[in-house]
């Protein structure tokens, strides 16, 4: 409707016409700048900062950041930071006056387990915007995550770089050293200096006790590249290897397809023998170039299976390598879960299901003063789909401040008989003052399709954003949205959760910390609104109503209480299972969500989540637990079990539905590890079993093997019967990086 239309475009105007009058002056000064000290003379990495050239480093002024902001410190810290033309350097002195209290609950790599910690954050470009996070727990096992969206969005741990750390456990606490390889990091030199941001924190598990440097307010989330404190390094330059990584696999599959008569089914068996190979290349200090060819992914862990009880998509999150350097930087969500891009597209089905990745070749990094990305990639033809190329560009840079920027997007994904579809978009997150930030997002996609059947409608192809929010953890906060997509909104390289509405968003909050001597660490008072509307017609699709009050203790337990008013207009029946569905209708509901979720420092812990309501013309009583038991440092046990109970009485209708999780990880040092992960999905009918045993020679040499069965737990639930096996794969593969 056209009221939608102009009322979505007029802060897009206002924000427009304010930006370009805000007073200059107003904008935030750049950080204090500190030297970082240079190490004079060599170290061994034994987790013993006793050497000469470390005494010369002097340690860094710690302050309480959980539970008392600036509280007393409970046991003494020492964490040095230091470089030289070769490597970063970390090293802490944790001492501890019960050392065989401290934490030590996981030898899985990348793996936090509520273990004790020592933690490096560096924003290597400056920008306010990205992190790569470096912690080790006190066994040395390592941990290496990005940052992305000022910590607002989310973490991504799938990401692993080349670095090594060393540590000992002693009766006076334990001890630890990082060494980061300055070819490692990407960044950028003027006059021969590097400006990055540095945030370094020791963590006491079973005290929640959190020290920083720099000191960190409430305020803020200590992850916060914003608040890290501005380092600058002298006369450094980036190493450019090449590192090239092959690849060999042999394997083997089942899997169970109906035949030509669609009369029953027959299994097929396949052996693979596969080999292909990575390369990454660091061209300067800015810029990486990975290449690939005959792509594997064999390794990665297969999907949480979910229980899907809306009539929208479900998201499953990227999690391939090759995806991950810089991902933040091809961020491109247009509100309620739409993105231009997801890179899950590429290589695989909308199942899930491989396809072959034939190579393709990613740039990230920066030139001069733009952030850039490239991607290409080319997949093969199969009995199911023709080959495609899909194309990425990505390009921002910083604007008025170091907290904002204003950039864009162009996706194609073409195929070999010359269908495509195209995308692109603009975006902006400007910082206006102190908390205050503006978002301005618009992005549309052209395929053939619609420009033979629709012509020119740039209102159905497009969706926006508009969003001013205020950050702060502390006091008063609030965010206020509108997005608006499409009908025929479809980037062919993106995902698309729904589409044709406009969507009104709108949350205030407020933090309380109380005094020291509450048990309480913080309370929060929020409420969220949310409304969406149809484009088609205008009516009102959705409302989302939630008052909630919750809360962080100090010993590191949190949860909520949160009421919650709905109204649905289902324009179409959808259905929650094969037996179950909810009817075209207006509908009206209640419920309440409690939660609570123990401290992570507890050997035995759990969260839970607990949903009591009425649910369309119907009841539901959801319940979620999620206990963990770390065993020892080698084992850890944990599981996911997720129940609905709903009815609807009126049609004689139920559904109970079952997910169950079970995970069990094993290390038995640090090179050898191995998990297995259960899934039983009720409503899915289906039973899949994931197994990896991986051996790391070296960082970048690793063995694995893979064993994945899929069972049907229900045979007749449709004809021809189906087989007991849904796919079972055995996969040996071996990869080893050679660095020229």
């Amino acid at each position: 409707m056209k009221f939608f239309k102009r009322l979505f475009l007029l802060p897009f105007y206002l924000s427009a016409i304010f930006i370009l009058f805000l007073p200059s002056n107003i904008y935030p000064q750049e950080h204090e700048q500190i030297e970082l000290q240079r190490l004079n003379g060599t170290i061994e990495l034994d987790g013993f900062s006793n050497e000469e050239a470390w005494e010369s480093i002097i340690p860094f002024p710690l302050t309480m950041y959980v539970p008392i902001f600036e509280g007393n410190q409970t046991e003494k810290s020492e964490i040095r930071v230091a470089y030289d033309d070769e490597y970063i350097y970390a090293s802490g002195k944790f001492y501890d006056n019960s050392p065989s209290e401290i934490r030590i609950n996981s030898l899985y790599r990348d793996r936090f387990s509520g273990d004790d910690g020592f933690a490096v954050y560096l924003d290597t470009f400056n920008d306010n915007e990205n992190a790569l996070l470096f912690a080790i727990n006190p066994a040395g096992i390592r941990q290496d995550v990005i940052i992305s969206g000022d910590a607002e969005a989310s973490d991504n741990a799938s990401w692993n770089t080349y670095w090594d750390a060393a540590t000992k456990v002693t009766d006076e606490g334990w001890f630890a050293e990082i060494r980061i390889p300055l070819s490692s990091l990407r960044f950028q030199e003027v006059d021969g200096k590097v400006v990055m941001g540095l945030t370094v924190t020791r963590y006491i598990a079973r005290k929640n006790e959190r020290v920083t440097f720099p000191a960190i307010s409430p305020k803020y989330v200590f992850q916060k590249p914003s608040v890290a404190q501005d380092i600058v390094l002298s006369g450094i330059h980036s190493h450019n290897p090449l590192y090239v990584t092959p690849y060999l696999l042999v394997g083997g599959s089942q899997t169970s397809q109906l035949n030509s008569q669609q009369a029953e089914y027959d299994i097929n068996k396949k052996f693979s023998k596969e080999i292909g190979l990575d390369a990454k290349y660091n061209i300067n200090d800015n810029l990486t170039l990975d290449l690939t060819i005959n792509t594997d992914f064999a390794q990665v862990e297969v999907d949480d299976q979910q229980i899907n009880l809306t009539r929208f998509s479900l998201f499953y999150p990227e999690k391939r390598q090759f995806f991950q350097e810089r991902s933040s930087l091809f961020d491109f969500v247009v509100g309620d879960g739409n993105r231009l891009l997801h890179t899950r597209r590429i290589g695989l089905t909308d199942q899930g299901e491989p396809i072959r990745i034939l190579g393709g070749a990613r740039l990230v990094g920066k030139v001069k003063d733009w952030e850039i990305g490239f991607l290409d990639m080319q997949t093969a033809r199969n009995d199911a789909n023709p080959s495609e190329n899909f194309g990425v560009l990505r390009a921002r840079r910083q604007v008025f401040n170091d907290f904002s920027y204003l950039g864009g997007m162009i996706t194609s994904r073409i195929n070999e008989n010359g269908k495509y579809n195209l995308a692109y978009g603009v975006d902006g997150v400007v910082r206006v003052i102190d908390d205050e930030y503006l978002t301005l997002k618009w992005s549309q996609s052209l395929d053939e399709e619609y420009i033979q059947t629709k012509g020119n409608r740039p209102f159905e192809i497009g969706a926006g954003l508009v969003s001013w929010q205020r950050r702060s953890k502390t006091g008063f906060s609030y965010n206020l949205s509108i997005t608006r997509t499409g009908a025929d909104y479809n980037p062919g390289v993106g995902f698309v959760q729904h589409s044709d509405y406009t969507y009104f968003t709108g949350s205030v909050k407020y933090n309380i910390y109380p005094d020291d001597e509450d048990i309480m660490r913080r309370h929060l008072w929020a409420n969220i609104t949310l409304i969406r509307f149809r484009n088609s017609d205008g009516k009102m699709e959705s409302l989302y109503f939630a008052p909630w009050w919750e809360f962080e203790s100090k010993s590191g337990a949190t949860g909520w209480v949160e009421p919650r008013v709905h109204h649905e207009d289902v324009p179409s029946a959808f259905k929650l299972s094969e037996t179950t569905e909810v009817p075209t209708g207006y509908y009206h509901y209640y419920d309440v969500w409690l939660n609570f979720v123990m401290p992570e420092g507890e050997l035995i812990s759990t969260s839970a989540d607990l949903v009591v309501g009425s649910f369309y013309d119907g009841w539901i009583t959801n319940l979620t637990l999620q206990p963990t038991w770390h065993v020892s440092g080698n084992l850890e046990l944990s599981a996911t079990y997720d129940i609905n109970f709903i009815k609807f009485q009126k049609r004689n209708q139920s559904l109970t539905s079952h997910l169950l999780q079970l995970r069990i990880q094993s290390a038995f040092d640090e090179h050898a590890s191995a998990q297995a992960y259960l899934q039983y999905n009720s409503v899915a009918n289906v039973v899949g079993l994931y197994t990896s045993f991986r051996y790391n020679f070296s960082e970048g040499t690793d063995l694995w093997i893979v064993y994945n069965h899929n069972l049907n737990t229900d045979r007749f639930r449709r004809e021809p019967v189906l087989p007991q096996l849904g796919s079972n794969t055995l996969i040996l593969k071996y990869t080893n990086t050679f660095t020229f």
